[in-house]
């Protein structure tokens, strides 16, 4: 297996890699954007590796430096998962700059499949056309895929759907039960350049389960927390993450939540991720459980939701609280702040 193969299909048409390299992003053909032509000048430049960037969500976003080798083999796993074959269309709609984006064009590379590209804003209208010859992959986060829902004829052009780059609401898998495309939601992060595990969100084989690809391997690590083991990285030892986890096996695992997120009260340890999936389908607007210091129990738990203060709304998310939620989940106090920070991806910040 060659990675740097010669020639590169995008939107139909074969393009011979050195020449849009030496053209450079101020001579692009039609249909090439000048990001894929700065990120093939990088693939295909000197070094052995590539620069990218983490997502900023749990600080300032940072360089990592991934070996070319190391990002290939994520790429081949990804072929090989979803039985990729070459002249098979992919579907390129998320932002370069980021490590999703850039494994969505080395697939293609790889895999001598034809890269079609839309923009990360597009509605996704020319799937409509697709239904005879649909898309046979493409990857989108969560609010690419609930403005595709609102149309829902237009699944009928793609394949199957990887959803990543933040944590699936709990509405939206449920609205993705009726669609015909197969829904993968991926566990994965920069540092292991991009997923390195899947689960099924439709479909019968659907489950809250994550499997590892080819050669990954998952462990805990005291404090609970995702470790990953996986070929060519550049540490002796596993990565551990900040997630923590429910192990079944070696290779599969169930995410409870961010390990910074947790917040411990009255002695009792509270996950806000498993708390806020019991309330995303009664809870119309954005919101994440945070916690304040109290005097009696060293924190008490609280709901901030983005929008502006409005009593009737309020008594009625606490009734949702009873509906819902366990005795001792439910939020002491509800917190209204208007707009959220966000990181360039979309994630919530999780500040009060």
């Amino acid at each position: 297996m060659t990675i740097f193969p010669d020639t590169l299909c995008v939107n139909g048409t074969v393009h011979r890699i050195k020449r849009l390299v030496q053209e450079g992003a101020q001579v692009c053909p039609p249909g090439i954007e000048s990001d894929l032509i700065d990120f093939l000048t990088q693939w295909y430049g000197p070094e052995n590796t590539i620069t990218v960037h983490t997502s900023g969500s749990t600080g300032p976003p940072k360089a990592i430096f991934l070996k070319k080798t190391f990002v290939a083999q994520s790429a081949m796993r990804t072929l090989e998962f979803f039985e990729l074959k070459p002249g098979q269309r992919l579907l390129l709609c998320l932002p370069l700059r980021y490590i999703a984006g850039k494994l969505m064009v080395v697939r293609a590379l790889l895999g001598r499949l034809d890269l079609c590209t839309a923009e990360p804003t597009d509605g996704f209208a020319f799937l409509s056309q697709c239904r005879d010859t649909p898309f046979r992959f493409a990857a989108m986060v969560p609010n690419q895929v609930t403005k595709l829902l609102a149309y829902p004829e237009r699944f009928e052009g793609l394949g199957a759907l990887l959803i990543g780059g933040s944590a699936l609401p709990a509405t939206l898998e449920t609205a993705l039960q009726t669609v015909p495309t197969a829904c993968f939601a991926s566990y994965g992060m920069t540092e292991t350049a991009t997923h390195i595990a899947l689960r099924r969100i439709n479909g019968p084989d659907a489950s809250d389960l994550f499997h590892c690809l080819r050669d990954i391997c998952v462990g805990l690590s005291p404090k609970g927390s995702l470790t990953i083991e996986m070929p060519g990285l550049d540490q002796s030892a596993p990565i551990v993450t900040n997630d923590l986890a429910e192990l079944i096996d070696s290779a599969t695992f169930r995410i409870l939540g961010r390990a910074d997120n947790v917040i411990i009260s009255g002695g009792i340890k509270y996950f806000p991720e498993i708390i806020e999936k019991k309330l995303e389908k009664a809870i119309e607007h954005p919101f994440f459980i945070g916690s304040l210091p109290d005097e009696t129990l060293g924190h008490c738990m609280v709901l901030v939701i983005e929008t502006m203060l409005d009593k009737l709304f309020e008594k009625k998310v606490a009734q949702l609280f009873e509906q819902y939620l366990d005795r001792y989940e439910r939020p002491k106090k509800i917190v209204f702040k208007k707009p959220f920070k966000r990181t360039e991806t979309g994630k919530i910040i999780r500040q009060l």
